[in-house]
C-alpha cells in the first residue's frame, strides 16, 4: 500500500513542470497555478479526513474510492492536449489526492500494535516507491530526455500514474478493515479539524518566531518543487528524474542521523543548518552546470535531506514538544496547514513569477531565478538565529523522547 501511494504520486509530481512548460506551453503562472493544486488539496484534507473518513466510512474503503477516482482524473490528465484543458483535472486529483496520505496512515496504525516502533519499517516503502517511479521513468523507459520531452513522452508518465492508481485503488479493498474513529455523534469543530486550537501556542515567542519561519521557509521550498526538474531538463543534465531521487535517499539517510545531531547540537543549530543548506543548495543550483559544473548540481539535490529532515522534521519535533499531549495533534495540524497550505501556496506563486519575469525567448535565467530563493532563505536565517531564543527547549530528556517518537512515527514528504 505505501509503495503504491507514493510511486503514484512520484510518478508525475516531478516531471509536472517540465511537461507542462515544454508540451503545454504553460508559462510560469501557469505552473504556479497547477503546483499550488497540491496546497488546496492539503488545505482541503483535514476536512475529508475529520468530517467523512472519521465518522462514517471504513478508511481502507475511501482510499479504494478515491484512488479509483484518481485513475480517471489522471487518464483525462494523460489525454489534455492544453493547459486550460489540463488544469481542471489536476486540481480535482490533488483534491481528492491528499486526503489519501492520511487514510494510508489510518490503515497502517490500526493494524500496529506499537506505531511509533513498527511505522517506519511500513513508511519507508513510501519513499522505495517514490524512488522506483522515478528511475523508471529515467533509466527504464527514458521519457525524460532531450529527445523524448520534444516527442511529447513525458506525457506517459500520467498513464503509469493512472495505472498504478487503479492497481491501488482496487488493492485498497482486500486491505484489513479500519472503521470509523470518531462516533457519528462527536461533533468537531472547523477549529479543530484545521488544529486552529493550538493558536494559543503563538503566544510564547519562540514558538511564534519559528512558525514565521516555518511558513517562510516553504517559499524556498517551492522553488525546488516547481522548478528544479525543468531546470535540470533545460540545463542538459542526463536522466534528471532518475537523478533527482538522490535527494530521497538523502533523506532517509539524514533521518537516521538526526538523533546524533540533537544530541551533539541541539534543537536551535539543527534548524539553522537546515535552512542554511536552502541556501548553499540554490548557489550550487545558480552556479552549476550539465559539464564541469555537474557536482554542484549533484550536491545542490543530495542537500535535499538536510533541507527537508533538518528543518521539517525538527519542527514536528518542536512543535510536539512545545504542544503538549492537549494541544499535539492540533498543532501538527496547524504546522502543516501553515507550510504545506498557506507557506507552499505563497511559495509557488513566487515561483512562477519569477520564472515569467527572468524568461527571454524561450530561455529561463536560471543563476538569477536559483539566487532569489538563496536569497529568501538567508534573510529567514538571519531573522531567525537573531529573534529565536531557545529558552525553554534546552531539556536534553524531554527532546530526546520527542525525537524518538516522531522519528519511528512521522510522515515523510515527497520529496
Amino acid at each position: 500500500m505505501m509503495f503504491l501511494e507514493f510511486f503514484v504520486w512520484g510518478s508525475w509530481y516531478v516531471t509536472l513542470g517540465t511537461f507542462l512548460g515544454n508540451n503545454l506551453d504553460a508559462n510560469g503562472a501557469q505552473l504556479a497555478a497547477a503546483f499550488s493544486t497540491q496546497s488546496f488539496g492539503a488545505i482541503i484534507a483535514p476536512f475529508i479526513i475529520g468530517l467523512i473518513a472519521d465518522r462514517y466510512f471504513n478508511a481502507e474503503k475511501i482510499l479504494g474510492i478515491l484512488h479509483l477516482l484518481g485513475a480517471v482524473l489522471m487518464y483525462l490528465m494523460f489525454v489534455s492536449d492544453s493547459f486550460a484543458a489540463f488544469y481542471p483535472y489536476v486540481f480535482l486529483y490533488m483534491l481528492i489526492y491528499m486526503p489519501t496520505l492520511a487514510l494510508a496512515n489510518s490503515v497502517s496504525f490500526s493494524q500496529m500494535k506499537d506505531p511509533s516502533k513498527e511505522f517506519s519499517s511500513i513508511r519507508v516503502w513510501g519513499t522505495i516507491g517514490w524512488i522506483a517511479s522515478g528511475l523508471m521513468i529515467s533509466f527504464f523507459f527514458v521519457w525524460d530526455s532531450p529527445e523524448a520531452i520534444d516527442q511529447g513522452m513525458l506525457r506517459y508518465t500520467f498513464l503509469m500514474s493512472a495505472i498504478s492508481s487503479l492497481v491501488l485503488g482496487l488493492f485498497a479493498f482486500t486491505l484489513p478493515k479500519t472503521p470509523p474513529a470518531a462516533k457519528n455523534n462527536e461533533k468537531q469543530s472547523v477549529s479543530e479539524l484545521l488544529g486552529l486550537d493550538a493558536l494559543k501556542l503563538l503566544r510564547d515567542k519562540d514558538f511564534a518566531i519559528f512558525f514565521i519561519s516555518s511558513v517562510l521557509i516553504c517559499i524556498p521550498l517551492a522553488f525546488y518543487y516547481q522548478n528544479a526538474n525543468p531546470f535540470l531538463s533545460e540545463v542538459g543534465l542526463s536522466n534528471p528524474t532518475g537523478k533527482m531521487t538522490i535527494g530521497q535517499v538523502s533523506e532517509v539517510l539524514f533521518l537516521l542521523l538526526m538523533p546524533f545531531f540533537f544530541k551533539k547540537f541541539g534543537l536551535k543549530t539543527t534548524l539553522v543548518v537546515g535552512m542554511l543548506a536552502w541556501v548553499i543548495r540554490y548557489v550550487f543550483f545558480a552556479f552549476g552546470d550539465a559539464g564541469e559544473g555537474t557536482y554542484l548540481l549533484l550536491i545542490g539535490i543530495a542537500l535535499h535531506g538536510i533541507c527537508y529532515d533538518f528543518f521539517f522534521v525538527s519542527g514536528q519535533i518542536y512543535t510536539d514538544s512545545k504542544a503538549g499531549p492537549r494541544y499535539k495533534s492540533a498543532a501538527q495540524g496547524l504546522i502543516t496547514l501553515a507550510t504545506y497550505g498557506i507557506g507552499m501556496l505563497i511559495g509557488f506563486w513566487i515561483a512562477g513569477f519569477v520564472s515569467d519575469l527572468y524568461l527571454a525567448d524561450g530561455v529561463h535565467d536560471w543563476q538569477q531565478i536559483w539566487l532569489i530563493p538563496s536569497g529568501i532563505a538567508f534573510v529567514v536565517t538571519i531573522l531567525f538565529v537573531v529573534f529565536f531564543k531557545d529558552n525553554d527547549f534546552r531539556r536534553a530528556s524531554a527532546l530526546r523522547k520527542s525525537v524518538k517518537n516522531i522519528q519511528q512515527s512521522r510522515e515523510l514528504s515527497t520529496e
